[in-house]
């Protein structure tokens, strides 16, 4: 559910209302019972929830995209001198 920010046509009170996308937009002032209009938010920052996340969450797109799995092996895949192993 969003918070919506609101400003009295009359008296200026500007303030905060949390309410569904679904409900109607408030109509009277809290202080004047003038009328309202509803302003245009900038939007709510990102917000993660979870653990946490990780590198590993997210699967290379290719081959050359991931890293190598010995850490002394070479950047062009040439097979890594103390271990023998290719990346």
């Amino acid at each position: 559910m969003p918070t919506y920010e609101y400003e009295c046509t009359k008296c200026k009170h500007r303030f905060d209302y949390f309410q569904n996308m679904s409900e109607e937009p408030l109509k009277k002032c809290p202080k004047c019972s003038s009328g309202l209009r509803r302003l245009m938010g900038t939007g709510a920052g990102v917000i993660f929830k979870g653990s946490g996340f990780y590198a590993t969450d997210y699967k290379a797109k290719s081959g050359k995209d991931r890293r190598p799995s010995c850490p002394r092996s070479d950047k062009d895949d040439t097979p890594c001198k103390s271990c023998s192993t290719t990346s």
